[in-house]
């Protein structure tokens, strides 16, 4: 019974940690001369937020970004950044906006991955009854929030990797585009070169003079 009670809190514990925290992660193009903007809400004073970005393709990977509270106060913002990882407190009810801005394009489509997260702050209430049990579940909240950590920093990484993959696979492309006009066009040159050469020699040996018969 006691390990079937065990595990029962763990369960509690660990939805008690989804329902605390919702998140929007989500990928979207931004055209040359655009601004995209999302929203989150906020409903009460003293939760987290966490924004996430990382331009992933276009340009040199870099983009402008605006963070603002429900009273249209700048919160955060950033000129040219290629990524960025914050956290802040939310002292304001309401809808937070936040945008991006490409206007430093003029033809480059930015391909930008973001994170949006709201989370409660966990606040553990104190056993009504200290005994084994509660000793039991204290200790069980402890693995779960260091868990829950752990899993946090496993995401932040796989993030950074994927976007180095991102990026190293745009220049790649990128650079195998360039290689094959750079060498269509050095075959082109080639080419006309040769026949120039051809018909100058072919100028060069061709009698163009007058005859006269005597």
């Amino acid at each position: 019974m006691a390990v079937a009670f065990t595990l029962f809190l763990s369960l509690l514990c660990f939805l008690q940690l989804a329902l605390r925290t919702h998140a929007a992660a989500l990928t979207t193009a931004i055209g040359a001369n655009e601004r995209v903007c999302f929203y989150a809400d906020v409903d009460k004073t003293g939760e987290k937020i966490g924004f996430y970005f990382a331009v992933q393709s276009g340009g040199s990977f870099d983009i402008d970004f605006e963070v603002k509270d429900p009273n249209e106060k700048v919160l955060l913002d950033g000129k040219r950044e290629r990524q960025g990882d914050y956290v802040f407190t939310a002292n304001t009810v309401g809808e937070y906006s936040f945008c991006f801005e490409n206007d430093m394009s003029t033809l480059t489509e930015k391909l930008v991955d973001f994170d949006i997260m709201v989370e409660s702050e966990p606040r553990r209430e104190p056993p009504a009854k200290a005994s084994q049990i509660s000793e039991q579940t204290s200790a069980l909240e402890e693995s779960i929030f260091r868990l829950n950590g752990m899993l946090i920093n496993i995401k932040r990484t796989q993030k950074y990797f994927h976007t180095r993959e991102n990026r190293g696979f745009d220049i790649v492309k990128s650079t195998k585009n360039r290689m094959f006009w750079y060498t269509f066009f050095e075959s082109v040159a080639v080419i006309g070169m040769a026949v120039l050469q051809v018909y100058v020699l072919q100028t060069f040996f061709t009698k163009t003079g007058r005859r006269y018969k005597v």
